[in-house]
């Protein structure tokens, strides 16, 4: 099966060796998704609730990219640097997957890749075999 590979562009991509998105036939799987807009800025500085709802809109517009949407998504991972936050950042998850109900992991890290990021989330979906791109 090809590998397709989508790349967000940011700076670390190239520098650790990864895409934003990888789609084998019909699984897609996004990396680690953080709350930066299309400048490579925080978004929600601060603030767990928006950093998640940004990330999970970069989800989606990763996910579009591969020809696939939120409701394709089957697994979700959240990375949280502070795990009192959870109520903030399950109420954003929520919102995006409430009806869709991926099994989903939130995980407390000692830290992210800047110390301003509060959340990081991967996510898998597929899609029906006939999709595959």
């Amino acid at each position: 099966m090809e590998r397709r590979r989508i790349s967000s562009g940011t700076e670390w991509e190239s520098r650790v060796g990864y895409p934003r998105v990888v789609r084998v036939g019909s699984q897609i799987h996004v990396s680690g998704t953080t709350a930066t807009d299309e400048d490579g800025d925080i978004v929600g500085e601060g603030d767990p609730y928006q950093q998640t709802k940004q990330a999970l809109s970069n989800v989606e517009d990763a996910l579009a990219e591969a020809d696939a949407s939120l409701s394709d998504v089957i697994r979700t991972r959240m990375f949280v640097t502070d795990i009192d936050d959870w109520e903030a950042i399950g109420e954003a998850h929520g919102e995006y997957f409430g009806d869709i109900r991926p099994a989903t992991s939130m995980l407390e890290v000692s830290g992210l890749i800047d110390p301003a990021l509060l959340v990081e989330i991967e996510a898998v979906a597929v899609v029906n075999e006939s999709e595959s791109g």
